[in-house]
């Protein structure tokens, strides 16, 4: 019973927490490539209070649902953007033995979890009884349907390559080599996961200048604060899924007694590397958008996964 309190407690310290670091990271990232001076004023020291400060607007904003909205659905949609992730959470592993919950059909349920993503941003959409929302949800639904089948490929890989579906038994079958040998389909999985978070240059469901904000655009205070809540816990999920299938999760030197650390720190680099995107690149278009999947993904995907069967036939 303690140890099962303790592995909650660890949860949700970990689901909340962390995205919140990821949060402060962005502002001090973003304001460092872009000049931008605003992040690095509140708390005089270097900023340090900006999160802080956007948490008290949150709350001191008021919370208002359209007229004509359906407002059971409208209420609903920011929770279960986030429940999803906290499912997910649950299953990866930190260090050897150092996981919520060990499934033997781990990569299985996350792929099936992340998938409920879409439904939030259909009722989001669907309920604001707002065009621009409605436009942002449809933009949603096609790019996440569309970016699933290569994020299953690429992951069907590396399960195929560790022999398991199990997240902690793919960490334990990763080997050094597998960085090269699975290049692609890392490289597949980790755009695709960005997709799926619609985090720039991914981001045309939202497209702040076409559709004012897309399918959040009614939304304000805390129930927008949970969209941006998920959106953060899904670069952490995104980065620690492709930490554990592809970078040797808590492989590293001193693996037994710092494996968590080195689990972090590839947490941490990769959440680096999508901040960095979202200042590098432009959106993309709509078009643009779904021809990288079908044309570029899917066939990248396929074919690494003929590759791991190539490979897996000869060893």
């Amino acid at each position: 019973m303690i140890e099962l309190l303790v592995r909650v407690v660890a949860v949700m310290a970990g689901f909340l927490v962390l995205p919140l670091l990821v949060g402060q990271a962005e502002h001090k990232v973003m304001a460092h490539m872009q000049g931008r001076v605003g992040p690095m004023y509140a708390g005089a020291f270097h900023g340090w209070a900006q999160l802080i400060a956007d948490g008290v607007k949150f709350v001191q904003k008021e919370d208002i649902t359209p007229r004509d909205a359906d407002r059971t659905v409208f209420r609903l949609a920011p929770i279960v953007a986030l429940f999803p992730y906290l499912i997910v959470v649950l299953t990866i592993p930190i260090g050897p033995g150092l996981v919520a919950q060990s499934l033997d059909i781990g990569l299985f349920l996350v792929l099936a979890v992340l998938g409920i993503g879409v439904v939030a941003v259909l009722m989001s959409a669907w309920a604001s009884a707002n065009k621009y929302s409605l436009l942002g949800g449809v933009r949603g639904a096609a790019q996440l349907l569309g970016y699933e089948l290569p994020l299953v490929l690429a992951a069907a890989s590396v399960a195929m390559a560790a022999g398991t579906l199990s997240l902690p038994g793919i960490v334990e079958a990763w080997q050094p080599w597998w960085l090269i040998w699975q290049a692609p389909a890392a490289l597949v999985f980790f755009i695709a996961g960005l997709a799926e978070i619609r985090r720039p240059p991914f981001d045309m469901p939202i497209a702040d200048s076409e559709l004012v904000f897309g399918y959040m655009t009614e939304y304000t205070g805390l129930r927008f604060a949970f969209f941006l809540l998920a959106e953060y816990v899904g670069i952490v999920v995104i980065a620690a899924l492709t930490t554990v299938l592809f970078l040797g999760g808590w492989h590293g030197p001193w693996e037994d007694q710092l494996g968590w650390l080195w689990t972090f720190l590839k947490i941490g680099a990769l959440s680096f590397v999508i901040i960095w995107l979202r200042v590098t690149y432009p959106r993309m278009r709509e078009d643009q958008l779904q021809r990288l999947c079908w044309l570029i993904l899917v066939p990248v995907s396929l074919a690494q996964l003929v590759l791991t069967v190539a490979v897996k036939s000869l060893l």
